[in-house]
């Protein structure tokens, strides 16, 4: 059987932006948006991926943003059944 091929979350192109920007950091002259320097390879990767996004490259959105809206969603599930609850005691 034939696997279904995976289809690209980056493109091309992003991910010589975040290749870019890595090799700035290796060479000592990446910088962050405020001019100062960037101190880790996950910070200048960042930085490259969010160039990617400013420019309307294909960059899948920040994580950060998908797990807050996760959490919101679940805690007001979890409201919801403890305000179900508390008024099924009274």
């Amino acid at each position: 059987m034939a696997r279904k091929a995976k289809k690209r979350s980056y493109s091309r192109s992003a991910s010589s932006d975040v290749e870019r920007q890595t090799r700035r950091y290796k060479k000592g002259t990446a910088k962050s948006g405020r001019g100062g320097r960037v101190k880790s390879r996950k910070q200048a990767i960042a930085i490259g991926l969010s160039e990617a996004r400013k420019k309307g490259k294909k960059v899948p959105k920040k994580a950060s943003k998908r797990k807050t809206s996760k959490k919101k969603s679940a805690k007001k599930s979890s409201k919801r059944k403890s305000a179900k609850s508390k008024s099924a005691k009274r």
